[in-house]
């Protein structure tokens, strides 16, 4: 087939996917068609996409999949492809397939059950990924193995580090499973610590740091020296600076995921932490999975990025999906006709169309941005703000006409404005330039297989976190403490993001740049006038629905000061 007849085939097939949509989905008034797709779910588009292709579709396969049938499989072909066998009975083979007009999985299955009939079915990319993943069998060495290591053996640079694979080295195999068990359990990290007589790793998922897994404490230094290797850093480096930072990749079933580094000396050795990028789950649009936020801070925070110069800073401690939110914007913010610049330390996740640029230390910060400046910029993406240069820099891009999208470290979106004044800007300027000031926390979500229903919150907890009287009469969920297979045995699932918004209207500016008004009676101001609900009113509402339970809303938020 030539290219010519690719692009026709290719569009037909949009467009039935298309009119399928618009069959489905209920409209008051026409829309653009990349509007109809960005508003479906990904249930609604699974539909269209079955329908289109004369298949049924199915957004949940996992209870089809017969999985000792499935590990059978050439796990890499299936990965790559997008395709999984479910199961076979008599002469049929079910096959789960995310591309229907893509014929790899007709081609695998005539070669490896030639006498079998297949039958296909759509699903979601996602429910692909999982089962492949639950059927990868990590098998790490022995303890044996690991303690019959010689501690002075040294061993080749790796440069695309193959976790899914078995090595013969058990170091490498142990540094291996480790990586390859925390991409498949969706760890946002992993540490490595060093105590008196001990060495251990952990992960941390959904914010929680889970139970250590020992390792022979002789290793600690190979683990050390292997790890480094990877990064083509010298082993020596870790005597000569106070901390050394990094990066290599994993290659996971043929996915290549970033891993950034972080080491620093302790007391009795080193601390290692290990940030997994994983693209699979960080690309996050707004309105969607865990960026799903309340209707009318979703508008606010659309109507802020359309205003065409100003600052929109997003809050929120360490690990709360602010770089997440912030690529979310981007990405929607990315047009052909329109010139993105970041700057970032590190580079976590790139989108195409964006020009990144790497921070490598601090005096490199005001030389980029003087040269962003220069380089006709539309919109720019600043790391953090940190200190007052970052934040001169900031308001002097967007006094001259930038969009800029920033990060910041403040427990509320009202503090923006203090933090802003503290470190030294004027009061005319933060009102001119900042559009929106938002703060993110990111709460753990229960796991809906094995959740419990709760008694009532009872009085103590009603006056400890001044909740309406109403709460004494309405039930509520909490986590199952042993959880279950579906969680991994946690009682949570997955996290999803909380997002308060302030937008800083003309009006509002020009009160506050007469300081006619404090941040904190701007806030209650635009909420008693918006009705914008804060991150407490979020994650009550969550509390609500059965969807988190106190716990999780405790440990992410102050929920003892009402707003």
């Amino acid at each position: 087939m030539n290219l010519n007849l690719d692009v026709q085939f290719n569009r037909t097939i949009e467009q039935l996917i298309l009119d399928e949509l618009r069959r489905c989905t209920p409209l008051n008034e026409p829309i653009s068609d990349a509007t109809l797709v960005h508003k479906a779910s990904k249930n609604r588009l699974l539909g269209a996409v079955g329908k289109a292709a004369e298949l049924p579709s199915f957004p949940n396969i996992r209870s089809l999949a017969d999985m000792s049938f499935v590990r059978g499989s050439d796990l890499g072909v299936l990965s790559r492809d997008k395709f999984v066998p479910l199961c076979s009975s008599g002469e049929q083979i079910l096959v789960a397939v995310a591309n229907p007009w893509d014929y790899g999985p007709d081609e695998y299955c005539a070669a490896h059950f030639p006498d079998h009939e297949l039958l296909k079915i759509v699903t979601l990319s996602s429910e692909i990924s999982a089962i492949i993943e639950a059927a990868s069998l990590t098998i790490g060495p022995s303890r044996a193995e690991l303690e019959a290591v010689e501690v002075d053996e040294f061993f080749t640079e790796i440069a695309d580090f193959p976790v899914t694979h078995q090595h013969e080295e058990p170091i490498a195999q142990l540094v291996a499973g480790m990586v390859s068990n925390a991409i498949k359990v969706h760890a946002s990290d992993i540490h490595i610590r060093t105590e008196k007589s001990s060495c251990h790793y952990c992960y941390r998922i959904d914010g929680d740091l889970g139970g250590r897994i020992e390792v022979p404490f002789k290793l600690k230094d190979r683990i050390d020296a292997f790890l480094l290797n990877l990064m083509r850093l010298s082993p020596e480096e870790r005597s000569k600076r106070v901390g050394l930072s990094g990066r290599f990749n994993a290659n996971y079933y043929g996915r290549s995921i970033a891993i950034r580094y972080e080491r620093h000396r302790t007391y009795r050795g080193y601390h290692v932490t290990m940030r997994l990028l994983d693209k699979a789950h960080l690309e996050g649009r707004l309105g969607l999975g865990t960026l799903v936020f309340d209707p009318e801070t979703l508008f606010e925070l659309e109507k802020a990025m359309a205003i065409p110069s100003g600052i929109i800073v997003i809050s929120g401690p360490t690990g709360s999906g602010k770089s997440t939110t912030v690529n979310a914007m981007l990405r929607q913010l990315n047009r052909p006709e329109d010139n993105i610049l970041t700057l970032e330390n590190p580079v976590e996740d790139e989108i195409a169309g964006v020009t990144h640029c790497d921070l490598r230390d601090s005096s490199e910060f005001k030389p980029m941005i003087a040269s962003f400046m220069r380089s006709d910029p539309d919109v720019i993406f600043m790391g953090e703000v940190r200190d007052k240069e970052s934040a001169e820099l900031a308001i002097e891009a967007a006094i001259t006409g930038h969009k800029v999208l920033t990060t910041i470290h403040t427990p509320s979106a009202s503090l923006i404005i203090e933090r802003f004044q503290q470190l030294g800007t004027e009061r005319w300027k933060i009102a001119q330039t900042i559009k929106a000031a938002c703060a993110q926390r990111l709460v753990k979500l229960l796991c809906t297989a094995c959740r419990e229903s709760h008694s009532l919150i009872s009085a103590h907890e009603i006056k400890l976190f001044q909740l309406p009287e109403e709460w004494a009469r309405h039930p509520v969920h909490k986590r199952h403490k042993e959880g279950c297979a579906e969680c991994h045995w946690r009682g949570y699932a997955g996290r999803t993001a909380l997002l308060e918004i302030l937008p800083i209207s003309p009006a509002i500016g020009d009160a506050l740049s007469k300081g006619q008004i404090t941040p904190y009676e701007l806030e209650l101001q635009i909420r008693r006038n918006t009705g914008l609900l804060s991150l407490r009113d979020n994650g009550l509402k969550l509390l609500s629905e059965g969807r988190t339970d106190l716990e999780a809303l405790r440990k992410a938020l102050d929920m003892t000061v009402m707003n």
